[in-house]
């Protein structure tokens, strides 16, 4: 049995070897929190390339994958945390933004525990967005949007990241500044 844990012990530790060096070769986004600087574990996907399949966790704990929204346009609002004014802010204008917007799912993204994230809608009143965790998932890392340092490593940077209706990305935007607001106009622009 011995032999069995160290051979699993070996594996495991040639896996993580192997994961952190292609992870060394990602380019990773530079931005910043608070003007210093802070790096993410590798860039957004790019525009014309089809989305990444993910796995996220819903208010009821159900998962929710990209291909459930397979049909419709998506924008993922995408930030670290949902008890921060700027990241309210965003779920808020974005709220107010999915009204209009026909064949459209507006997500929050982030690795918030469910609980809280459906808690902030509901006392907000925000029923025009869906609110999905990564807080047991790898959607930060395959975004490329879990910030690897800084005292909010391990959380997700503020990004967008806009679909459409077959999964192709048509937008993206890495907020420069983690205290800024993203573009909303922008991200509504290239809905239209």
């Amino acid at each position: 049995m011995g032999a069995k844990v160290i051979l699993f012990l070996d594996t495991y530790l040639e896996k993580k070897y192997l994961i952190l060096s292609l992870n060394k070769n990602r380019i990773m986004s530079q931005i910043t929190f608070k003007g210093s600087p802070i790096n993410t574990v590798g860039s957004l996907p790019e525009v014309g390339t089809i989305a990444q399949e993910f796995t996220l966790v819903g208010a009821d704990l159900s998962e929710k994958h990209l291909a459930d929204y397979t049909g419709k346009r998506v924008l993922l609002n995408i930030f670290p945390s949902i008890d921060t004014g700027v990241c309210a802010a965003s779920a808020r204008e974005f709220n107010k933004e999915a009204s209009s917007l026909e064949n459209t799912v507006v997500i929050n993204v982030s690795r918030d525990l469910p609980f809280a994230l459906n808690r902030f809608c509901a006392a907000e009143g925000l029923d025009n967005v869906e609110v999905l965790s990564d807080f047991r998932g790898n959607f930060g890392e395959d975004y490329g949007v879990t910030l690897d340092d800084s005292p909010l490593k391990g959380l997700l940077s503020r990004a967008v990241v806009v679909l459409d209706e077959k999964g192709t990305v048509i937008y993206t935007e890495q907020v420069p500044e983690i205290g800024q607001e993203p573009n909303y106009a922008e991200a509504v622009n290239a809905l239209k």
